[in-house]
């Protein structure tokens, strides 16, 4: 409760998330151990896990990046900045959706430079990443590729697949605001404002780190840029 005797409401419900947030990640490490006793079984199995493992994987991004929003809105947002090697990122990334990679038959090709080392809180660089591609995996046909690379004084990491590409609605969400987003048409882009979010809080000298999105790369569709100053 605040001074006043009510009862602070945002603050309840971040506890909530917190707790949600807990037992989703339960529930995602038994649908991986249940998928893997499934590994031989039929496809239709397989593809009832694998969307299971999907649907909570988002929501579990879903419950960080509200509480993540509400922490930088009480300006606490832990940012804890360190010196990382990108392979590690990478591995972490790959572990996460190893499951679902394969009971998709994804194909994900990774090019990534020799000995990437970077500044970056690692913790909210891979949920940024791992959001991405997560809707790569949903969108995408069956081809995925992650880059990672040293260009000026960023390290670059792209997600690109051969999905559709992003909307032309997506594409204008790019550079806008949280009051711009229309809660009303279910798609908000909160995690387009999230991953801005994390990128601008990665800065270096002059330089402060971004995101974009685009159409084409390597793969004909989406292709989603996270720029690190270093």
């Amino acid at each position: 409760m605040n001074n006043n005797g009510q009862i602070d409401f945002a603050t309840v419900l971040a506890s909530a998330v917190h707790d949600m947030k807990n037992s989703l990640c339960l529930l995602i490490q038994s649908i991986e151990d249940l998928g893997r006793t499934l590994k031989d079984q039929d496809s239709e199995v397989g593809e009832h896990f694998a969307s299971a493992h999907y649907e909570a994987a988002r929501l579990n991004t879903g419950l960080v990046q509200l509480l993540s929003l509400y922490r930088a809105g009480m300006n606490n947002m832990p940012i804890n900045i360190d010196e990382h090697y990108v392979e590690d990122v990478v591995d972490e990334i790959l572990a996460a959706n190893e499951s679902y990679i394969n009971h998709k038959n994804i194909t994900l090709n990774i090019e990534q430079e020799p000995d990437l080392m970077g500044y970056f809180d690692s913790d909210l660089v891979v949920l940024l990443l791992n959001d991405m591609l997560i809707n790569s995996m949903r969108y995408s046909n069956k081809h995925i590729l992650l880059r990672v690379f040293h260009n000026d004084q960023y390290l670059i990491f792209e997600v690109q697949d051969d999905g559709p590409g992003y909307p032309q609605s997506m594409l204008e969400a790019n550079t806008a605001t949280m009051h711009d987003f229309d809660l009303s048409q279910g798609r908000t882009g909160l995690g387009l404002f999230f991953a801005r979010l994390i990128a601008q809080a990665h800065k270096a000298h002059d330089s402060v780190g971004s995101i974009s999105l685009a159409n084409g790369g390597n793969l004909g569709g989406s292709v989603f840029t996270l720029k690190i100053p270093v």
